[in-house]
């Protein structure tokens, strides 16, 4: 009786541990940081954590001018190019028109607008269920692509830019 009452108490012990192991590997954490571009000297870093099927993405930037600044995710993880244009254009897997997020028609990338205080440093958060980290649907994964912040305002209206000026930073968004 005394085996069965230790062997119940491992297997509980074992069951228990394994709900919480699957609950920690269920949340994924991804932090990167920015290179200057466009002779700028802006820097700053970003992360996205998702967890229950949510990504929330937090960036911290600095060497800003004071002001409103767009962010976008776009569509490629290369930032080689001087001025960022090798990221190549916004996100849209799904052929979306450029606006503003979650009204009417936009980007997966077209995160949006933030504003730099009067030493140039701002953060912008967002939480959406419609990105994913690496889990391999195209139309939400956002691994493989690159985040851009821009010198100037996202008009949400411009296509398919939203008309925001140079491209004054950009990460890489991958391992």
């Amino acid at each position: 009786m005394k085996k069965i009452a230790l062997s119940m108490i491992a297997i509980t012990a074992l069951l228990i541990n394994c709900k919480s192991n699957s609950n920690a590997s269920d949340s994924k954490k991804l932090d990167i940081a920015f290179e200057s571009k466009s002779n700028s000297t802006v820097t700053g870093t970003a992360s996205f954590i998702e967890k229950n099927g949510q990504v929330t993405f937090v960036a911290k930037i600095a060497g800003l001018k004071p002001g409103e600044h767009a962010i976008h995710i776009h569509e490629k993880s290369d930032c080689s190019a001087a001025d960022g244009s090798s990221a190549g254009g916004h996100w849209n897997p799904t052929f979306k028109k450029h606006g503003k997020w979650g009204v009417g028609e936009y980007h997966k990338g077209d995160i949006g607008n933030f504003t730099a205080d009067e030493k140039g440093n701002g953060t912008i958060s967002l939480t959406t269920d419609e990105w994913c980290i690496g889990c391999g649907d195209p139309a939400k994964d956002i691994m493989g692509k690159g985040l851009i912040v821009h010198a100037g305002t996202d008009d949400f209206t411009t296509q398919p830019t939203g008309n925001a000026g140079a491209r004054v930073a950009c990460s890489a968004i991958i391992k």
